[in-house]
């Protein structure tokens, strides 16, 4: 192992042994907020730790087995006892550095979903019907929570836009990939003579912000207006003006939420939506500006660019980003999404690893 490596395990152990102090004492909870911040890192800790640990005892073993060999008695179960510490050393080792790879601050934060129709009108919006049932039925097989924030239904019950908040844990490390533009190749519902269009949708990907005040939104630089919700929902809906739309003035955002009776709730959400876009806003730019040099395995995250197609003629789905093709559109369409997100995981994951090798 490398030894930079190995002195920053050695620092997080004792770390570790620190928290376990002072989570202990008598006083731990006297600042609750302070008490959360030291058991969340306790926790993220714990596994690096325990891994360094059995990296250790590996370490010992295959040091006792080497001084066994020079005993006749002992060769035959030491040569074992070498072969297998010597086998399971390299993968905790790999399994270390990626537990070592800096963390994404969003990774255990909420999201805000986002898709729109674009290219391919009424096509277009059942396509957007079809990626928010696949998200939405990911979520539920991870115990997830979907809430539709505002929503614009098509004439043959497509989307021609959709906003939701995806309550969970770990959910913005999941999905993260999923901005950008989806095609899809097929035959139209609407298609009388079975050709093969191609259209398209952008899926935007927001981690909730912690809090309205992280992102600084100045009162005086907002426009709120009040209309009546328009749509399903009974007599009751138009009754009052409880649609908000919310134009942040400097950067030209609008944020429309009007799937909740109350207008208190409509804009209270419109807030949340409004921060989560300011700040995913001000993150590319920085991001942009920090220059990627070295070229970014999974994308740029731009919403333009074009991250996957879904073709149903052939049944496959390919991801551009990483050339990963498979043949299950049917299982990803009704949100078995697990190889798809792995596979850019590991991707990325592995990007990360070739850049800590090179700042060695």
């Amino acid at each position: 192992m490398n030894q930079s490596i190995r002195d920053k395990l050695e620092h997080l152990s004792g770390r570790l042994d620190e928290l376990d102090r002072m989570l202990a004492s008598g006083d731990a909870t006297s600042d609750m907020d302070e008490y959360r911040k030291l058991s969340r890192e306790y926790a993220e800790l714990g596994p690096v730790v325990a891994l360094y640990q059995t990296w250790r005892h590996t370490e010992a073993d295959l040091s006792s087995a080497l001084e066994m060999l020079v005993d006749p008695e002992m060769r035959e179960m030491a040569e074992a006892e070498v072969a297998a510490a010597r086998e399971r050393l390299p993968q905790i080792e790999a399994d270390l550095q990626k537990l070592l790879l800096p963390k994404d601050a969003n990774d255990d934060r909420n999201v805000f979903l986002e898709i729109r129709a674009g290219t391919g009108g009424e096509e277009s919006a059942l396509f957007a019907g079809n990626l928010f049932r696949m998200y939405a039925r990911y979520a539920e097989r991870q115990r997830w929570q979907v809430e539709v924030l505002s929503s614009s239904v098509s004439d043959l019950g497509g989307y021609r836009e959709v906003i939701a908040r995806i309550v969970g844990n770990g959910v913005y490390s999941r999905l993260k990939f999923e901005s950008g533009a989806h095609r899809v190749q097929r035959v139209p519902e609407t298609e009388t003579q079975g050709r093969i269009h191609t259209s398209a949708c952008t899926v935007a990907v927001m981690p909730e912000a912690d809090a309205l005040e992280a992102v600084q939104i100045n009162p005086a630089e907002i426009r709120i207006d009040t209309y009546r919700a328009s749509g399903a929902g009974g007599q009751h809906i138009n009754k009052t003006d409880s649609a908000v739309r919310i134009t942040h003035l400097p950067t030209g955002i609008v944020v429309e939420c009007q799937d909740d009776r109350s207008q208190h709730k409509n804009k209270a959400q419109a807030m949340s939506v409004l921060a989560a876009r300011i700040r995913d806003m001000q993150e590319r730019e920085q991001h942009e500006s920090i220059a990627s040099e070295r070229r970014n395995l999974i994308g740029s995250g731009d919403r333009s660019e074009r991250i996957r197609t879904y073709n149903f003629p052939q049944g496959r789905v390919t991801d551009h980003r990483i050339n990963l093709t498979l043949y299950k559109i049917e299982a990803i369409m009704d949100g078995d999404l697990d190889d798809l997100l792995g596979a850019l995981t590991a991707e990325y994951q592995a990007d990360q690893l070739a850049m800590l090798a090179e700042g060695e």
